[in-house]
């Protein structure tokens, strides 16, 4: 029994030295040293063309993935509508417009629909976003049975090894931080890659001849925790975000220690915040500002709101636009459905990380041009390189409720087309 237990032993301890020797080996030293040995490529064009053929299976087995859309929409503006209907005189009629528009919006309004999971146009095999579609084929439900243990028995198994570079990130970049600021940079960026790597991630950078400038503003889109992960892989930022509690709570004191981040409470006064972004740019010497003026993450289709405060602070502001291929997994993080552990559990066990990183020119404000202006400029910008749609509404809506201006504002539409027909106290109504 003694020698079973002790060859039991010596198997594993062997096993548990080859799985070390090969982190070391193809995760580990290639993330010191920024170099890539194809693996990821690899994997990632298998995974493509497994999605490929079941989405052939499905046609073939007349499947369909059902979509999210459940009304189509009439995108005639209220001025063409209802002046168009009577020459802009009042009528009884026009209730029913605002009635219609109503109806839509409880139905499927333009803004609540970006806080749930992209729409995607064939199934990925995975488990949370299956309809039913493995019972098209025996074939089809093999390759879907094999997928879940791969993502839940191996893939799964990284988390160790995520939190491993992690913890080295925290403690070699506290002591490197007080050593040389070079250093600290350094070991952030190598744990990012590694962290990366770990989460079977594949990023693609362009134009990095307009990568951000210390002392400079960089604002990106803003999908998930791991924009910050991602961009920090390629180079290190003071990031400028809200008091968090729970696990991002914790990761954010940890990561206090190995940067100069600026951090507030919603509740801290406006002055206040843009008085200390001023002070740290003024500091030439101090990293790029790394901000997400959407202020909450999107999920991965569009641009919102840029909150003009980080645009009021002056310099150079860097865009850079983030884009997740949502073939291989849900990067967006719905912090009103899922919890930072679950939410991190949904990641390692996706078949991959895969999105695309643009720089874009750097931009300043121009003469006589206000935060307001310039903040939808740079969203522009940022919306037209990843190909997502620009939405003019505040990302907070998630947390709130609409504002009474937004409905006076269409209140105000619809009495000037009124009024602009003098047809307003004439007696005149359709």
């Amino acid at each position: 029994m003694e020698e079973n237990r002790e060859g039991h032993g010596l198997a594993e301890g062997e096993i548990l030295s080859v799985w070390m020797l090969l982190f070391v080996a193809l995760v580990l030293l290639p993330s010191v040293f920024r170099v890539s040995l194809g693996i990821s490529h690899f994997y990632v064009k298998i995974v493509i063309k497994t999605l490929e053929w079941a989405t052939l299976q499905i046609e073939e087995g007349e499947g369909s993935f059902p979509h999210a859309g459940i009304i189509q929409r009439d995108e005639t503006s209220m001025e063409e509508e209802i002046a168009g209907r009577c020459q802009g005189c009042f009528s009884l009629a026009d209730v029913m417009y605002f009635s219609k528009k109503g109806c839509e919006a409880v139905a499927e309004d333009e803004v609540t629909r970006r806080f749930s999971s992209e729409e995607l146009l064939s199934w990925n095999l995975l488990s949370r976003t299956n309809a039913n579609l493995h019972h098209v084929s025996w074939k089809l439900a093999a390759v879907w049975v094999t997928g879940i243990l791969i993502r839940y028995c191996l893939l799964l198994h990284c988390i160790v090894l995520y939190v491993t570079s992690q913890n080295w990130k925290w403690i070699y970049g506290f002591i490197s931080f007080r050593v040389k600021g070079w250093l600290s940079s350094q070991v952030q960026m190598i744990c990012a890659t590694l962290g990366i790597r770990c989460l079977s991630g594949l990023v693609h950078f362009h134009n990095r001849e307009n990568k951000p400038q210390e002392g400079g503003i960089c604002v990106a889109n803003h999908t998930s925790p791991l924009d910050v992960l991602i961009l920090t892989s390629d180079q290190c930022y003071s990031l400028v975000s809200q008091v968090h509690g729970g696990l991002m709570g914790l990761i954010q004191k940890c990561c206090m220690h190995t940067s100069q981040h600026v951090v507030f409470e919603r509740s801290e006064m406006k002055d206040r915040h843009l008085v200390r972004k001023k002070e740290h740019i003024a500091d030439k010497a101090k990293l790029p500002i790394l901000i997400f003026p959407e202020g909450t993450c999107i999920n991965n289709t569009s641009v919102m709101m840029f909150k003009k405060g980080s645009f009021e602070v002056g310099g150079i502001i860097h865009p850079v636009a983030i884009k997740y291929d949502p073939r291989f997994g849900d990067a967006f993080w719905n912090s009103m459905k899922h919890s930072m552990m679950t939410y991190a559990f949904n990641v390692l066990t996706s078949w991959a990380i895969v999105c695309n990183v643009w720089y874009l020119p750097p931009m300043v404000k121009e003469e006589e041009e206000d935060a307001v202006h310039f903040a939808d400029r740079v969203k522009a910008v940022i919306a037209a390189r990843a190909g997502m749609s620009m939405l003019p509404w505040d990302g907070g809506l998630k947390r709130k409720k609409v504002k009474e201006s937004f409905k006076e504002e269409q209140q105000k539409k619809y009495c000037q087309i009124v009024i602009e027909n003098e047809f307003v106290g004439n007696g005149n109504v359709c």
